[in-house]
């Protein structure tokens, strides 16, 4: 199990490096479009179900941290305003600390659980591999944007160099 720790936990950290670097690498020109499509929104999306589905409560019981909501589990209904782009960075290292406190307590167990969200019919394990595909899934949705609008974007990332600790 060790094993399988150590290198989820280090591509999982590598999607949300290439997530947080097309954050950085946005200009306020692309931050503030409108829309479902808008840069600012898409980040806050990934982060937001990426923090839900770090979870061990379901949506009913979800709370993610100040100053976000829950309307991203509404049908059509945005945030009531623009996140500022150091508000998501902050919100990406909170989903960080839960990765590796998850990582951390992860048994054979747990990963063969069910995950809370009956929806999803899948186990805790394969609902982690569901949430880094996500990100990496939106990470490149965000590249793209930034590629179509400025001709740039951050390179990839292999693996997740962070370490584990408070």
């Amino acid at each position: 199990m060790d094993f399988w720790r150590a290198a989820i936990r280090q591509q999982f950290h590598a999607a949300i490096d290439m997530l947080a670097n097309a954050i950085k690498a946005c200009p306020d020109s692309v931050w503030s479009s409108e829309g479902r499509g808008a840069f600012w929104y898409l980040a806050f999306h990934v982060l937001f179900f990426l923090d839900l589905y770090l979870g061990s409560v379901g949506e009913e019981d979800f709370r993610p941290p100040p100053p976000f909501g829950v309307t991203e589990l509404e049908d059509d209904v945005l945030p009531e305003r623009v996140y500022r782009k150091d508000e998501l960075l902050d919100y990406l290292e909170h989903c960080r600390k839960r990765l590796d406190a998850v990582m951390e307590g992860m048994t054979e167990a747990w990963a063969t659980e069910s995950c809370p969200f009956p929806y999803r019919a899948m186990s805790n394990g394969e609902l982690l591999l569901y949430n880094m595909r996500h990100v990496q899934h939106h990470a490149a949705q965000l590249n793209l944007l930034l590629r179509q609008t400025t001709n740039s974007a951050p390179r990839w990332v292999s693996k997740g160099g962070r370490k584990p600790g408070p």
